[in-house]
């Protein structure tokens, strides 16, 4: 199986590029990386994934305050966690819609 996911800044409605993320499997982390200049990470895509449950982490303040955002202390989201399972073969896609205030996500293609 492999993974994919597509962060979006809907606050200024660009691509998140350079937020950090991390791929957790229970407490072991399988993938540390950033977003490149369209808000993807092409290096989960090289990982052999097994059933299972997942966690994606994303690095949401320090991307906000990066882009000078002014939040207070401490934010009101920090990092941003999505548990997902992976049930079958195929693809997963799991995006990410994030503004300093708020995110939602769900299972894309």
């Amino acid at each position: 199986m492999s993974l994919s996911t597509h962060v979006l800044d809907t606050a200024s409605g660009v691509p998140a590029a350079d937020m950090g993320l991390h791929l957790l499997r229970g407490r072991e982390v399988l993938f540390a990386g950033r977003t490149n200049a369209d808000g993807r990470c092409n290096g989960l895509r090289e990982l052999e994934l097994e059933v299972g449950v997942y966690r994606l982490e994303f690095d949401v303040a320090d991307y906000f305050r990066s882009k000078g955002v002014d939040l207070p202390d401490p934010p009101f989201l920090d990092r941003v966690g999505i548990d997902f399972g992976m049930g079958g073969e195929g693809h997963y896609h799991v995006p990410l819609l994030v503004s300093p205030y708020g995110y939602s996500t769900y299972r894309g293609s």
